[in-house]
C-alpha cells in the first residue's frame, strides 16, 4: 500500500512538473542530454503509472470481495440469530416438559417411599418379635448348658478332691510306715551294735585267756577262770586247737562285720526307696494340683466365653433397638419400646450364694415381648448363678522337702474358706 502511495505521489509531482513546464514562461530549449534524461524519466513514470493502475484494479476487486463477504456474514449472522431463537424456544419447551415429568415422578416416588417405609417398619417389627423369641430360647438353652457345665465341673472337682484325699491318706500312711520302719531299724541297729559289742568283749576276753594259756607251761593245771570259760574253748586243748579256735573266732568277727555292712546297705537302700517314693508322691501331688488349676482355668475361660456371647446378644439387641428408634415410625405401629439404661456385663460372673435351681427363674413372656429390661435381668440372674471358682495358691514344695504332703492340707485349709465350690460350706 505504501509503495502504491509513493508511486502516486511521484506521478503527481511529474504531472505538476509537466504542467509547470507547459504553462510557464518560455525558457531556453534544453540540451540533448537533458532531453534524454527527461525522456527516460517520462518512460519510468509511465511504467509506474501502469503498475499503479494494475494495483488499483486489484484493490477494487478485493474491496468488492470484502463487501460480498461482509454481506454474506451479515446474512449468516441473521440466520444464526434466528436459529438460536428457535433453539432457545425448543430448549425451553423441552425443559418445561422435563420439569412436569420430574414433578410427576417425584409424586410417584414419594408415594412409593411411604409404602416401602411402611412395609419396612412392618418387617422390622416382625423381625424384632422373632429376635426376641429367639433370644428367649437362647437364654433358656444357655441356662441349661450353664447348669450342665456347672454340674460336670462339680463332679470333676469332687472327683479330684476325692483323689487328693486318697493320695493324702496314702501319703500319711506311707509317712507313718516310714517313721515306724526308721524306729524299728534304729532299734535293730542298736540291738545289733550292742550284741556285736558284747561279742567283741567276749572275744577279747577269750583272746586274753588264750594268750594267758599260751604263755603258761604245758603241764600247768587249769585255772578256775579257764574252767568258767569252758564253753568258748576246750580245757585240755593243744596249741593247734587253740589256733583253730582263734581262727574260728576271727572268722566269726569277720562274718558279723559283713552282716553289719549288709544291714547298713539294706538300710541305705530302704532309705533311698523311701526317698524316691516320697518324691513320686510329691510329684503326683503337684500333678493333681496342676490338673485342678487347669480345670479352674478352663472353667474361667468358659465363663468368659459365655459372658462374651451374652454381650454380643446385648449388642445385637441394641443395634435393632437403635434401628427401630431411628425410623421414628415405631410408635405408630403399636409397639412401645421403652429406653433402657444398658450396663455392660462383666467378663466373669460374680459369685453369690444363690442356689442352682432352674425352678427359681420365672419368665413373664408378655412383658418380655415389649420391654428389654426383663431379659437383661434374667441374663444377670443366670450370670450370678454361675459361680466362679477360686484359684488355689501355688505351694512351693522346696520349703519343706521332708513333708511334701503338708502342702495339701494347707491348700485345703486356705481354699476351704474362700472357694465357692466347696460343698461343705453350704454355698451351693
Amino acid at each position: 500500500m505504501e509503495s502504491g502511495r509513493n508511486s502516486v505521489n511521484m506521478a503527481d509531482s511529474a504531472s505538476e512538473s509537466d504542467c509547470s513546464v507547459d504553462g510557464g514562461p518560455i525558457m531556453m530549449p534544453p540540451s540533448p542530454v537533458s532531453r534524454e534524461q527527461l525522456h527516460k524519466r517520462i518512460e519510468s513514470l509511465q511504467q509506474q503509472n501502469k503498475v499503479l493502475k494494475v494495483e488499483l484494479d486489484t484493490y477494487k476487486l478485493r474491496v468488492k470481495q470484502l463487501q460480498e463477504e461482509n454481506r454474506s456474514l451479515r446474512q449468516a449472522s441473521v440466520n444464526i440469530q434466528a436459529r438460536a431463537e428457535q433453539e432457545e424456544e425448543f430448549i425451553s419447551n423441552t425443559l418445561l416438559k422435563k420439569i412436569q415429568a420430574l414433578k410427576k415422578e417425584k409424586e410417584t416416588l414419594a408415594l412409593n417411599y411411604e409404602q416401602e417405609e411402611e412395609c419396612l417398619t412392618n418387617d422390622l417389627s416382625r423381625k424384632l418379635n422373632q429376635l426376641r423369641q429367639e433370644k428367649v430360647q437362647l437364654e433358656q438353652t444357655l441356662e441349661q448348658e450353664q447348669e450342665c457345665l456347672v454340674n460336670k465341673l462339680m463332679r470333676k472337682i469332687e472327683k479330684l478332691e476325692a483323689e487328693t484325699h486318697a493320695k493324702q491318706n496314702n501319703l500319711e500312711q506311707l509317712r507313718r510306715e516310714k517313721v515306724e520302719l526308721e524306729n524299728t531299724l534304729e532299734q535293730e541297729q542298736e540291738a545289733l551294735v550292742n550284741k556285736l559289742w558284747k561279742r567283741m568283749d567276749k572275744l577279747e576276753t577269750e583272746k586274753r585267756n588264750l594268750q594267758i594259756k599260751l604263755d603258761q607251761p604245758v603241764s600247768a593245771p587249769a585255772s578256775p577262770r579257764d574252767a568258767n570259760n569252758g564253753d568258748s574253748a576246750p580245757t585240755n586243748s593243744t596249741p593247734e586247737q587253740l589256733t583253730s579256735h582263734i581262727q574260728w573266732l576271727r572268722n566269726e568277727v569277720a562274718r558279723l562285720k559283713h552282716q553289719l555292712t549288709l544291714s547298713l546297705q539294706e538300710q541305705e537302700e530302704k532309705m533311698a526307696h523311701y526317698v524316691q517314693e516320697e518324691k513320686h508322691i510329691r510329684d503326683e501331688n503337684l500333678r493333681l494340683q496342676r490338673r485342678l488349676q487347669m480345670e479352674m482355668e478352663r472353667r474361667e475361660a468358659l465363663c468368659r466365653h459365655l459372658s462374651e456371647s451374652e454381650s454380643s446378644l446385648e449388642m445385637e439387641e441394641e443395634r435393632h433397638y437403635n434401628e427401630l428408634t431411628g425410623y421414628g415410625h415405631v410408635g405408630s405401629l403399636g409397639v412401645s419400646v421403652t429406653p433402657v439404661n444398658r450396663s455392660r456385663t462383666t467378663s466373669s460372673p460374680v459369685p453369690t450364694n444363690r442356689p442352682l435351681s432352674p425352678s427359681l427363674l420365672t419368665y413373664n413372656r408378655d412383658v418380655l415381648g415389649l420391654s428389654t429390661g426383663i431379659s437383661r435381668s434374667l441374663i444377670r440372674i443366670s450370670q450370678e448363678r454361675f459361680v466362679k471358682p477360686a484359684v488355689p495358691p501355688q505351694t512351693v514344695s522346696s520349703q519343706n522337702p521332708t513333708s511334701p504332703a503338708a502342702s495339701v492340707p494347707h491348700l485345703r485349709s486356705s481354699s476351704g474358706t474362700s472357694s465357692p465350690m466347696d460343698t461343705s460350706s453350704g454355698r451351693l
